[in-house]
């Protein structure tokens, strides 16, 4: 594939996550408004768009709550910035299993429920963009297995195309991909396709630069490709996207340092992420620019 880089980029800022990195920094966001706050500052940095799951406020723990999405969704739309909002649909398809001797019966800390259900905070939030994981895999703890069978996937991209959210492909290793074309194939996808390449997160793709470009050459080129890195690579890749034509996405859901001993916030991702781009000769697109060319409308919540 010749060098091509990125002449105009857009920057997602994931912005919390539902790792357990909110013990590990203050800077994480757990609440509503906080989560909102660090979106809206992302925002301000530089990143168009913002990707958000939902914390417990009290504990931190990843939650699937409808209330905390809803406060969350409102807070964001309420703000003076313009940001495309981005919901994660990737909860709910958690299967925690026993040990090696014993895998059943499943542990309490598995989460598994049915298509409706994982998608109602789209359906009730209307955000522009949500995300759509398509695989199943070993996810990087012990025995906790992400789940999510074709027919899973098939009924939750349908809810989503139907809701009127453009989905986002989060393929982890190239037989995502391979479904993800199927999907696409099959109508339940639709054009534009957005797919976030997630690099280097136990056990999926690793994240030197032969597999991202396995991967990278692996995505049709009519579709819009972003890509990331954890920890420490978080700022390669954004040169590594830029470089091979795609967007970038940085945040606290996939690194909390901004350098060695400095915990970072994630409006300081974002501007870093903006001053790589900008060095290599990219220009930061703008949220209505984003819209544009994702065909979609700035939206609201169901009444």
């Amino acid at each position: 594939m010749p060098l091509q880089a990125s002449q105009n980029v857009f920057i997602t800022c994931a912005v919390t996550g539902s790792g357990s990195s909110q013990d590990r920094s203050h800077h994480v966001p757990r609440s509503p408004e906080e989560i909102a706050n660090s979106a809206i500052d992302a925002a301000k940095a530089g990143a168009a768009i913002v990707h958000c799951h939902v914390r417990d406020p009290a504990t931190g723990v990843p939650s699937r709550r409808l209330d905390l999405y809803k406060e969350l969704t409102e807070r964001i739309r309420a703000a003076e910035v313009d940001v495309v909002l981005n919901l994660t649909a990737g909860m709910g398809g958690d299967i925690v299993f026993g040990d090696a001797e014993n895998p059943l019966p499943l542990q309490a800390s598995t989460d598994m429920v049915g298509a409706s259900e994982r998608v109602e905070h789209i359906r009730q939030c209307q955000p522009e963009i949500c995300t759509l994981d398509c695989g199943t895999m070993n996810f990087a703890e012990a025995d906790y297995v992400m789940t999510n069978t074709p027919g899973m996937l098939r009924a939750m991209a349908e809810k989503m195309t139907a809701m009127g959210a453009r989905i986002e492909i989060e393929a982890f290793d190239t037989g995502h991909l391979w479904l993800a074309k199927k999907l696409v194939e099959e109508g339940l996808i639709t054009e534009p396709v957005m797919v976030q390449l997630c690099m280097g997160i136990p056990w999926g793709a690793p994240d030197d630069l032969n597999t991202f470009m396995a991967m990278v050459n692996n995505v049709p080129t009519d579709w819009v490709r972003s890509a990331f890195s954890i920890g420490r690579n978080q700022m390669n890749y954004v040169a590594a996207t830029v470089l091979s034509g795609g967007h970038i996405r940085v945040g606290l859901e996939d690194n909390i340092w901004l350098q060695k001993g400095v915990l970072a916030t994630n409006a300081q991702l974002v501007e870093r992420a903006a001053t790589i781009a900008t060095n290599m000769g990219s220009t930061l697109m703008t949220p209505t620019q984003v819209r544009e060319l994702i065909k979609v409308e700035k939206r609201a919540p169901l009444a």
